[in-house]
């Protein structure tokens, strides 16, 4: 348990009674207040760690809810909220989520939406922010992406930021996104900690690979697991009709390889699964391109599912990296694609591959029920934390509970699959596909 601390940052001592209409008595058919001292042990496992131990404030982390007594004067509050990074479904979800639960629950009255990422606080883009009220967030949720815009990059202007944040009079700063997004919150908060002001983030975790540490899912991974079941499907169906029919789908997950790991369990119609965190050869004994061949010879057909960061070793380095920092990578479908037509041409074996990359499809996509009831729930517990005057945190999901993360924790690493876990040996299972593809 070491290296762990769950402490969550406040702005000051909570004197306002909170507006939302809850209880305190137990027993009374009314939804109760959360109080600090509700706590989620992170370790649930054995292991021989002593409960005393685990119960210490930096190891368990705090029950997400609204609060008896909150910090911000809501009439006085000027809340503003940002979307960051690539589309994923479930956008539009979050940003009603909020707007609702400050409006009705609290009585916030001025919501601003940023638009179109970071870049939406600098002044040398000129642009407006958006009024956010009931009205117009009614029916977002049904429509995907953002009614706000998104981009990449600018985290590295965290003092202009703060500048911008400053001159709007903005109390409460409602970060949507992932990885880099979540590491641009935190350099925010540094500095409005630095200047001494009474400014809360809050972090909604945003990551279509689900790769954030400490958070049992991102909103938007189940509907991007069930849009590309239907892209596998179609692979499957492709493959089985052709002369020695191969089917190739590319799905999102540049260091994480959780949608396709899902969706292979999801469907059952995948024959192998290749994910950044398991390495591959593509030639000799046990490299794919036999195996496939093998496969080919005796079925007459097979469906691969790739996740975009598998396999970047065998792709020459781009040397590039896009707005966010990010490393651009080789695109492995199209790699593959080639690599196993050349191999079966120089072995004179008809084949028919049929190539599927749903990648924008599946991000532009409307989130799924699921994913709804997700959002709906982030949104509203962010927003209690934030009106408690909670800082430097996001709301996640650990145990099937909703708690307080420090944004510190979810960004420290990148949550991965465990190639030795019990995840990738169910899929193993549900291929059949070898242990290793590793000469």
């Amino acid at each position: 348990m070491e290296g762990l601390n769950f402490t969550i940052e406040k702005l000051g001592d909570r004197k306002i009674a909170s507006p939302v209409p809850l209880s305190n008595l137990k027993n009374d058919n009314q939804a109760d207040f959360v109080s600090d001292d509700q706590f989620v042990l992170y370790h649930i496992e054995g292991g021989g760690v002593l409960l005393e131990e685990a119960r210490s404030h930096e190891q368990v982390l705090e029950l997400a809810g609204p609060r008896a007594r909150i910090y911000f004067d809501p009439t006085k509050t000027h809340a503003a909220i940002v979307t960051c990074g690539g589309l994923c479904p479930g956008l539009n979800d979050v940003i009603r989520a909020i707007v609702m639960c400050l409006w009705y629950r609290y009585g916030v009255r001025r919501i601003s939406g940023i638009r179109y990422g970071l870049r939406g606080f600098l002044p040398e883009f000129a642009m407006p922010t958006m009024d956010l009220n009931p009205n117009v967030v009614s029916e977002i949720h049904t429509r995907g992406g953002t009614i706000l815009g998104s981009s990449r990059g600018f985290g590295h202007r965290s003092l202009d930021v703060v500048d911008s944040l400053e001159r709007m009079g903005v109390n409460i700063l409602f970060g949507i996104g992932g990885d880099g997004t979540q590491k641009g919150m935190l350099a925010i908060a540094t500095e409005i900690k630095k200047r001494g002001l009474k400014i809360a983030v809050v972090g909604i975790p945003k990551t279509i690979d689900n790769d954030l540490s400490f958070v049992q899912k991102s909103f938007g991974f189940e509907t991007a697991v069930s849009k590309a079941v239907d892209s596998v499907s179609t692979a499957h169906v492709e493959a089985f009709c052709a002369v020695n029919g191969i089917g190739i789908v590319k799905v999102m997950g540049r260091q994480s390889g959780f949608i396709a790991a899902h969706t292979a369990l999801a469907i059952n119609d995948v024959n192998y699964v290749l994910v950044p965190e398991v390495p591959f050869d593509l030639d000799g004994q046990n490299g794919l391109l036999t195996i496939l061949e093998q496969r080919i010879i005796n079925r007459h057909h097979a469906v691969l599912l790739i996740a975009e960061g598998a396999g970047q070793d065998l792709i020459p380095d781009t040397n590039n990296v896009d707005a966010s920092g990010n490393k651009v990578f080789g695109d492995i479908g199209v790699f593959l694609k080639d690599k196993i037509a050349e191999h079966f041409k120089a072995k004179n074996i008809e084949v028919n591959i049929r190539y599927i990359d749903p990648s924008y499809i599946i991000r532009g996509t409307p989130a799924n029920a699921n994913d709804a009831i997700y959002c709906q729930r982030l949104g509203s517990n962010a927003v209690h934390a934030a009106m408690a005057g909670k800082t430097t945190l996001l709301i996640s999901l650990i145990h099937n509970h909703f708690v307080h993360l420090p944004i510190q924790m979810a960004v420290s690493c990148k949550n991965v699959i465990n190639p030795e876990g019990p995840l990738w040996r169910d899929v193993i299972d549900a291929t059949g596909q070898p242990m290793s593809m590793k000469n």
